[in-house]
């Protein structure tokens, strides 16, 4: 017995013979609906025609839907959350809604802040690769009045119209103010220069320093996040490679050369982050680069190295500023990070003699525990001018000087005098966690290999440093890549 039957559509049938069903694929009109790709087969067609020249597209192109997602560090961490997104210029007026997080999904029945976004339309094209024009606009809002020590969940979007649901929101994400308390343990990540292959191979280092440490409080950038300042595809990479991380985990971070081109800033820092403005006054250039955050017992000071470098009046309006900020710093804690490194532990490069000259005299002056670089493509960590490098304990230590790098641009190092362990050829990220008399630090590969680690002691007045180096090779480029 055999029958055949044909489907309404022209493109499929179905036949029936000898007990077997059988369904035969047929080519499709190009009327019906299919688009296909300049020069392709059926079997190699795409549905986005318009898109089909730019490969990452989904990493370039905004939509209505909110993406980019990023909490920053806002000026006080226990009672604000700020948070920076980005649509399609379809979407001009957008907003942030906080609730109290809760076990079930009943947040949504209580009480809903809401707070309007301050919207900006922007558009660039980066010429270099060559990319694609991207017209978006970048939204940002702040959320104030949060209680100290506690859970919320926000989401930002905008209302639909008369589309139900929630199509135009993004996800609920989960965040947790800091506390108000003095002596509660908290921890930060420290990352030096992603930089390169962002997608590709700084992606494993962020989500495994993650995943390694869950219940990190916030994350750290020390200059040259991506490669090309103006690029939208390295942007786009940057934040695909943190993907919700950086939607729960606030960061803060500084800028590098790389996010320079000259003298000039990106023009996607400001409109993308939501940093804190209380750097020193009237000195536009510094805005969200040079700036100061409290968290709990820590005071962390981003330094704008690349305009301190380059432009003398904002060099003075700077060192000025740091020192107002030192000279009233009430915190157990301090921090500066910068991306240029004062001492560089590189090969072929030099130390940069007018932060030493500006800054070395503020960092010695208010005893600054921890300065925190990138630039080198290496890692070194020590003390500046201490003869006692290498030994497991130093009584009254002073600033601690850190180099590092987490992504796989690499550079060769020169042991100094002063580096108490380095490294090269090793994607690092590294783990800073401060409770109450005790800051410990530990560096770590994206594998969870312990490379270096020390505790630094507040005792009567004074700083001991406990080293807790791994009893493991120092590891170094030539034991990996055979001489060029």
């Amino acid at each position: 017995m055999k029958s055949i039957f044909k489907s309404n559509s022209s493109c499929c049938k179905l036949v029936m013979a000898l007990g077997l069903i059988l369904f035969v694929s047929c080519k499709q009109s190009s009327n019906e609906g299919h688009m296909h790709g300049l020069g392709q087969d059926e079997h190699h067609h795409t549905h986005y025609q318009k898109h089909d020249t730019v490969l990452s597209h989904k990493l370039i192109y905004p939509s209505k839907v909110p993406d980019r997602i990023i909490a920053n560090l806002p000026e006080d961490a226990a009672t604000m959350l700020a948070v920076n997104w980005r649509t399609n210029q379809q979407i001009d007026t957008a907003y942030l809604e906080v609730a109290l997080a809760t076990d079930g999904p009943e947040f949504r029945l209580g009480n809903i802040m809401r707070t309007k976004a301050i919207t900006e339309r922007f558009e660039n094209k980066h010429e270099k690769n060559p990319e694609p024009l991207v017209k978006a606009s970048f939204h940002s809002a702040t959320a104030t009045g949060l209680v100290p020590d506690t859970t919320y969940v926000y989401r930002v979007g905008t209302d639909a119209g008369e589309i139900k649901g929630d199509i135009l929101w993004s996800e609920w994400f989960q965040y947790r103010t800091a506390s108000d308390k003095s002596g509660k343990e908290f921890s930060f990540i420290y990352f030096g220069d992603a930089q390169n292959d962002v997608k590709s191979m700084w992606s494993r280092v962020i989500r495994n320093s993650y995943k390694q440490f869950p219940s990190v409080d916030f994350m750290l950038h020390a200059g040259d996040l991506i490669n090309s300042q103006d690029s939208n595809l390295e942007w786009g990479e940057w934040f695909h490679a943190g993907s919700f991380i950086h939607a729960t985990i606030p960061s803060i971070m500084t800028p590098g050369n790389h996010e320079y081109r000259d003298a000039d800033l990106t023009p996607l820092w400001r409109p993308q982050f939501n940093l804190p403005k209380n750097g020193p006054e009237g000195i536009d250039g510094v805005v969200e680069t040079t700036y100061a955050v409290d968290y709990q017992d820590l005071k962390v000071i981003s330094i704008d190295c690349i305009h301190f470098k380059k432009n003398e009046e904002e060099r003075a309006a700077q060192v000025k500023w740091l020192d107002s900020v030192l000279s009233h710093n009430t915190k157990k804690w301090t921090a500066i990070t910068l991306h240029f490194p004062l001492y560089t532990p590189a090969k072929k490069r030099e130390n940069y003699e007018v932060l030493i000259e500006h800054l070395k005299p503020l960092i010695d002056k208010y005893k600054v525990d921890l300065v925190l670089q990138g630039h080198d493509h290496t890692y070194a960590r020590g003390q500046i001018n201490n003869e006692e490098s290498g030994v497991t304990s130093v009584s009254d230590a002073g600033t601690i000087y850190a180099v590092s790098v987490s992504g796989p641009k690499m550079y060769e190092s020169v042991d100094k005098s002063w580096i108490e362990r380095r490294g090269e050829f090793t994607q690092l990220f590294q783990i800073i966690t401060i409770a109450g008399n005790v800051l410990s630090y530990e560096a770590y590969t994206p594998i969870g290999t312990l490379y270096d680690a020390f505790d630094l002691m507040k005792i009567n007045g004074k700083k001991k440093l406990v080293n807790r180096i791994p009893e493991t090779p120092v590891r170094l480029r030539k034991d990996y890549v055979e001489n060029e």
